[in-house]
């Protein structure tokens, strides 16, 4: 650490943006494309921040990155424009920097002791650090690919092309196994290609890394449900072990409010698919906001997602709608205290673009036309009850006032439910816990012999840092499975759900 006063000659800085009327006529992505030098140097001021905690929480799997990525090691090789040097260590911890520095919210900052200083400037920036190693190793020709010297002579399967299945499929790729991803869609990076918007991560970012798998002798087999177009018998006599990174892609429903079944009210999921297949050039939509006043249920990160595909295809109005009370602008320290992650409002980019939130309200009745078709919402204001035995939760309205809302397109953007019902997993013999997903041992082995889980399948539904994490793990796990010992590194998981667990 050269300067123990970084961060008081420095406040935290992001990433400019575009303007928001610039953003709206376009899908790329937000954030503006500096000339290199500015960049650069904008960045390796913020990372002189970084204090080098003796105790850095900011890479701690219980509360900060659950990759325990070096990030103090990194912030002080861009301080000193070590460039290259600082790739190595991020990509040591991480395969995909370029996704998590685009897609993560950065539990790390929240983490970050300077989170604690709002007086010194607040957290480092270091999700724009770690974007900009990552783009500046791209650029320079950094990355290449790492393919093994030596074979081992088994073969993998991995079963899903999202975030968790390439990161175990590159280690065990670069372990020496012969490795297939298998993807149902007809193209490569499941949620990463088909969930996210184009204008939070363009998909040449993913395009270039399947390039890379490829070259270290990934090889990848599209438009082929696994359990129907290729057989469990087949699967199991072609390959020496199996990895289950199929997602909790069962999308939450709610089937309780009057009118749900009129034409214009969908899940969040059938909105977002077809607009990044547009993106790619598979023609319009047939799920299109133009012109039309769109109603968001929801107040996460899909329903962030909508927010801002729907006003890039004209929307009329945008609005969302949380069930739960405004968040305080700032952490609380008695319900959230550092360096968890704190509950505060989060306001993404596309809130900016347009549209209204509101708080603590949840929709009573759908309202459709004679042709069967929605066109407003009744809203009354609630509360979210827990019942402080069983754990669950009860939204009890607390006023009598209806308010309407215009409504032409509705999506349920509320969650995920687990994972999918499918042929494979029938036929694996594994079956799905209480929670819809895949429990595993410590050694990420279902109750399937040779089988693995790791991802969205086995965690629920979460953030892409923590799929590669467990990309990671299972890599190692399929690694010592097959050769009796591993070399490859495995983050520590704190909280890997049982076997038990249902």
């Amino acid at each position: 650490m050269a300067d123990p006063q970084g961060f008081l000659k420095h406040s935290r800085a992001d990433a400019r943006k575009r303007p928001a009327d610039e953003r709206l006529g376009d899908w790329h992505e937000v954030y503006a494309n500096l000339e290199p030098a500015v960049r650069d140097e904008q960045v390796r001021t913020q990372a002189s921040r970084c204090m080098d905690c003796g105790i850095p929480f900011c890479h701690s799997g219980s509360a900060g990155c659950p990759l325990g990525n070096l990030i103090p090691e990194w912030n002080d090789l861009v301080r000193r424009g070590d460039w290259w040097l600082a790739s190595e260590r991020l990509h040591a911890t991480n395969n995909f920097p370029e996704f998590t520095g685009r897609l993560c919210p950065a539990p790390c900052e929240a983490a970050c002791v300077l989170a604690l200083t709002p007086d010194a400037g607040g957290a480092v920036a270091i999700k724009r650090v770690e974007q900009a190693i990552a783009d500046v190793s791209w650029d320079n020709g950094v990355v290449r690919p790492r393919p093994a010297t030596v074979s081992s002579g088994r073969k993998v399967a991995v079963v899903g092309s999202g975030p968790a299945g390439l990161a175990a499929a590159q280690q065990l790729t670069r372990a020496g196994h012969e490795v297939t991803v298998y993807e149902r869609d007809d193209r490569l990076g499941g949620l990463l290609r088909y969930g996210i918007p184009e204008f939070k991560m363009e998909k040449k970012v993913l395009d270039r890394r399947l390039a890379q798998l490829r070259a270290e002798g990934t090889k990848f087999v599209t438009s082929c449900e696994v359990g129907v177009d290729l057989t469990v018998e087949e699967l199991r006599a072609k390959f020496d072990a199996v990895v289950l990174a199929v997602g909790a892609l069962r999308g939450r429903d709610d089937q309780t409010t009057p009118g749900r079944d009129l034409a214009g009210v969908h899940l969040a999921m059938e909105h977002l698919v077809p607009a990044n297949r547009a993106c790619e050039g598979d023609g319009p939509s047939p799920i299109d906001a133009a012109g039309k006043h769109v109603v968001i249920i929801g107040g996460g990160d899909t329903g962030a997602d909508c927010y801002g595909t729907a006003t890039r295809q004209g929307a009329a109005s945008v609005t969302q709608l949380d069930q739960y009370p405004q968040p305080p602008s700032q952490r609380d320290d008695e319900r959230s205290p550092w360096p968890v992650w704190p509950w505060i409002l989060r306001t993404y980019p596309a809130h900016e673009e347009g549209g209204e939130r509101k708080f603590a309200v949840a929709v009573q009745r759908f309202v459709g036309d004679e042709d069967g078709n929605v066109r407003a919402i009744e809203l009354r204001r609630v509360r979210v009850e827990k019942d402080p035995a069983t754990g669950r939760r009860s939204v009890v309205p607390v006023s009598e006032e209806v308010e309407v809302l215009p409504a032409d397109l509705v999506l349920l953007a509320i969650g995920f439910a687990g994972v999918e019902e499918m042929p494979l997993l029938d036929g694996l013999g594994v079956p799905l816990t209480g929670r819809g997903t895949i429990s595993c041992g410590s050694d990420w082995q279902t109750e399937s012999p040779g089988v693995f889980v790791c991802g969205d399948a086995h965690r629920g539904a979460s953030l892409v840092v923590w799929a590669i994490a467990e990309g990671r793990s299972v890599a190692n796990a399929v690694d010592t499975f097959l050769t009796g010992s591993s070399e490859l590194p495995s983050p520590v998981i704190p909280n890997q759900l049982p076997l038990a667990v249902v």
